[in-house]
């Protein structure tokens, strides 16, 4: 369990809330008070064993004692610093818990104004990305630029032209009439798309994002579909209030169709005891349950919060188009056009029925590494006359222990990548490059 430095402060203040003495602290925790007097000073690191004393003794859980509530404040400051400028002076990062236990309102508002500049700085990459790639919006605009041009051209004819026989003009007017019309209903449009996007930092778009709203708001776990006696996928699909197109709810009809077969095949108690006893690799618990790699993939992903490790999931076509994004924290997906061509997912596109295992690290203010399971396999819907169809797949966990030095260097997409070193790149970064090394 890691502790920090500021661990002895904590137990200082809970005893003192609690109105507890110094001696009869030391005394229930078995140590003598000049000891416990040493640790509240932060100048004795504490033990295990007496950690877990001391926390039952206050109350309190040995990791909140441990880590504090300040362990995401010092988190927040290292991730400020890491983002200093190189023109900067280097800010003291061994001192950080010392400068947060000393000053903690400053520390706070460092760490609040580090929240918002991250915030908006995915807001600009999700616009811009939106501005290159959202069909809707370039749709809308062309839509204007059309009637606009319209417009002009007619109105062009009838001011430059002196002699214009009355049923020419009166078709003109009819023109520059519908045209505004046109004009107005298209401005109309797109204003309310804009206003929609208020709620989240893009809006949703496409039926595949009406779905993953869905899902996200059941964080990707569809309880009532799990066991035998679970509805029929349509009828579920029917009460989503988040599917407001035909088309999403087919999709998503689809979906809620697969996961209640995955489910029934591997119910939540056997699939949560394989990953306990074989760990998050999926090819040993679909060797373990005798399933279908890529059934043991979806499951995995849409384990209940609270069982096993966060664990996303991203899946494309053999266009390498993003057909499901199941988003891992720190592990950013592209909304619009490609992800990073570096990613194991579309390696897997290339070695059909090899699974593939490897560690990367998502380029970022401050780097984040993954443990990634990757597997594509064909299927034959149009049986020996048809075309296959290629779906691969990536499972995307927390990368525990340190670093081998051997990951894999991996961005969201190149227009927002800083890896300023990578081959791969197909366009520059409106983000500037970071030079190698």
């Amino acid at each position: 369990m890691p502790r920090t430095a500021l661990t002895g402060t904590r137990v200082r203040e809970r005893r003192l809330l609690l109105g507890l003495k110094q001696a009869d602290l030391a005394r229930t925790a078995g140590i003598s008070p000049a000891y416990l007097n040493l640790i509240e000073h932060n100048r004795r690191r504490v033990g295990e064993p007496l950690l877990v004393t001391l926390a039952a003794a206050l109350g309190l859980d040995p990791a909140a004692l441990a880590e504090g509530a300040e362990t995401a404040l010092i988190g927040g400051l290292r991730e400020a610093a890491a983002g200093a400028s190189a023109a900067a002076r280097a800010p003291e990062i061994e001192r950080i818990e010392e400068f947060v236990g000393r000053f903690p309102g400053w520390a706070e508002l460092l760490a609040d104004r580090q929240a918002r500049i991250a915030a908006l700085e995915r807001a600009v990459e999700a616009l811009n990305e939106r501005m290159a790639h959202d069909p809707h919006l370039s749709a809308a605009l062309h839509e204007i630029v059309s009637a606009v041009t319209s417009v002009r051209s007619t109105a062009a004819i009838l001011a430059e032209t002196d002699a214009i026989e009355a049923v020419w003009r009166r078709r003109f007017h009819r023109n520059i009439y519908e045209d505004s019309i046109r004009l107005s209903e298209a401005a109309a449009a797109l204003v309310a798309y804009l206003d929609s996007s208020q709620d989240g930092e893009t809006g949703l778009s496409s039926p595949q994002e009406e779905v993953e709203a869905w899902l996200a708001a059941t964080g990707y776990h569809l309880a009532a579909l799990e066991g035998h006696e679970a509805p029929p996928a349509a009828r579920l699909v029917a009460r989503a209030e988040e599917l407001a197109s035909d088309a999403a709810r087919t999709i998503a009809t689809a979906h809620a169709g697969r996961y209640r077969d995955d489910a029934l095949a591997m119910p939540l108690a056997v699939i949560t005891r394989a990953l306990a006893a074989e760990g998050p690799d999926p090819a040993r618990i679909a060797a373990a349950l005798d399933r279908p790699l890529a059934a043991v993939f979806r499951r995995l992903a849409t384990l209940p919060a609270g069982q096993g490790q966060e664990i996303g999931l991203v899946t494309c076509d053999a266009s390498g188009t993003l057909t499901f994004r199941k988003p891992a924290r720190g592990f950013t997906l592209p909304r619009f056009g490609a992800a990073c061509p570096l990613w194991p997912l579309y390696e897997a596109l290339a070695r059909p029925m090899v699974p593939l295992r490897a560690e990367v690290e998502m380029d970022g203010r401050v780097s984040h590494r993954f443990l990634t399971y990757s597997f594509s396999e064909p299927r034959h819907p149009g049986g020996f006359d048809g075309p296959p169809v290629i779906e691969a797949m990536m499972l995307i966990l927390p990368a525990e222990g340190p670093r081998t030095g051997a990951e894999r260097p991996i961005g969201v997409s190149c227009r927002i990548c800083a890896r300023g070193d990578c081959l791969a790149r197909r366009e520059p970064s409106i983000l500037g490059t970071a030079e190698p090394g």
